[in-house]
């Protein structure tokens, strides 16, 4: 089983994500440390500080990583919900999001871009076209331990097919920060 955690950068994925990786029956595979690592992008966009992923390349160079040992392989990014058919979408209010992303120093053209994609329910809406499943999870003013209490809940379900309260409680559409206000 594949699952992707997606979500606009800084809603908490890698921090959840790196808590994962000591669950002896989870692969974790943070993309895009591997992105970088093994140049799987096919140019570099200066313009908004970014590398344009491959994602063909990116899809089989996950699917040789896969070790069927592990009965989860969890893929940590924001562009996971491209090669997943199940995701968790990390969801954060815009406010607190800005306040993150500026602390990791990223331009004011990137801030803004991404408190939009954040508002505007941008890789939701993404997941909900692509995914088959598809978990939505509200981290605003949450710990990493709790919303890994509620992953790891999610990952039960799905691999004792016991799905039907967290699909309502964790249903997609749930989180709404279109009423944000943009400096």
């Amino acid at each position: 089983m594949i699952i992707g955690i997606t979500g606009t950068p800084g809603t908490g994925k890698t921090a959840v994500t790196k808590l994962l990786e000591k669950y002896p029956l989870y692969q974790v595979i943070h993309l895009n440390e591997l992105i970088q690592e093994e140049k799987l992008y096919s140019e570099v966009d200066t313009e908004r500080d970014c590398v344009v992923a491959d994602m063909e390349l990116i899809y089989s160079r996950v699917m040789e990583l896969q070790d069927f040992f592990y009965p989860v392989m969890i893929i940590d990014s924001h562009l996971s919900h491209h090669i997943s058919d199940i995701v968790i979408v990390l969801r954060t209010s815009p406010a607190i999001l800005k306040t993150r992303l500026e602390k990791r120093k990223y331009s004011v053209n990137k801030v803004q871009e991404n408190l939009e994609a954040e508002a505007l329910d941008i890789i939701l809406a993404e997941a909900v076209d692509w995914c088959g499943t598809i978990f939505e999870l509200d981290t605003t003013g949450r710990t990493v331990e709790s919303t890994l209490q509620d992953i790891d809940r999610i990952i039960k379900g799905l691999q004792n097919s016991d799905t039907k309260d967290l699909e309502k409680e964790y249903r997609p559409g749930t989180v709404d920060w279109s009423d944000y206000i943009f400096d």
